[in-house]
């Protein structure tokens, strides 16, 4: 399998900027940065040992994506023809690509992830990162929350707000496939989240917090219980503002109208 194929397979799309979150015309630096980001996101020491495997694959794409689009000729190649140069000195096969992450950025950790995080969520960079995925990705929600970093499901509607303020602004277009979004979509998302938190929960029960970590089970425990209830309203919120029953002979009505 090429290199498009499998970022096709692991994120969606045979792009090399798309997944790694930065415009064609990206600078070096941008796609610097885009790669630096996306690779947090899928970084093997953040996942849980189940999920290793499958997140060491995604982190070997990004190291493949990046490595061709820093290189000036293999970009160029990639530009012009859509294709990259599988037996080129960028991809070679014997490449550590943990190690090549290493040479470019500093040594991480969980805390750096943590405290990355921190700083990451409703900052200006985020901000511009959410609107940036909505217009990629046309509004599919499924995509967005896919794309964005540093989230999961349960963040749906704090992501959401983002978007419709936007939208309010006149920042963004107003997608159909954002505000006429079927109930069952969210639904899945919501179901999709449950089943992270149980995985999550079992893995935080197999592994253990150390003595004195009491206060800090309490905090998730509180913390998942806070953001479920979140979601169940987000979803009533949904379904009342753009899943109204309509009356006999009438027909539904969205709350804002799609350009697309």
């Amino acid at each position: 399998m090429g290199l498009l194929e499998e970022c096709e397979a692991a994120f969606g799309a045979a792009d090399l900027y798309r997944a790694l979150g930065v415009r064609r015309g990206a600078s070096p630096e941008e796609i610097r940065r885009g790669y630096h980001r996306a690779s947090l996101r899928v970084h093997p020491d953040r996942v849980p040992p189940e999920d290793k495997e499958e997140a060491t694959r995604r982190f070997q794409i990004l190291g493949k994506a990046y490595a061709v689009l820093s290189d000036a000729e293999q970009r160029a190649l990639y530009d012009e023809q859509g294709r990259v140069d599988e037996e080129g000195e960028a991809l070679r096969a014997e490449r550590d690509w943990q190690e090549y992450w290493r040479l470019l950025f500093k040594k991480i950790s969980v805390k750096d992830i943590e405290d990355f995080e921190k700083t990451y969520k409703d900052s200006e960079q985020e901000l511009a990162d959410v609107k940036a995925a909505y217009m990629d990705f046309e509004g599919d929600m499924d995509k967005i929350m896919e794309s964005v970093l540093c989230v999961d499901y349960t963040d749906e509607p704090r992501i959401r707000k983002i978007i419709e303020k936007a939208i309010d602004r006149k920042e963004v277009p107003s997608y159909k496939a954002f505000v006429k979004e079927p109930k069952q979509k969210a639904m899945a998302r919501k179901r999709r989240a449950e089943k992270e938190a149980r995985e999550a929960e079992k893995s935080k029960q197999e592994l253990g917090l150390g003595d004195g970590e009491d206060d800090l089970k309490a905090l998730i425990q509180s913390r998942n219980k806070d953001r479920k209830k979140e979601m169940d309203d987000f979803l009533s919120h949904l379904e009342a503002k753009y899943g109204n029953n309509p009356k006999k002979g009438g027909k539904k009505t969205a709350a804002k109208k799609g350009k697309k």
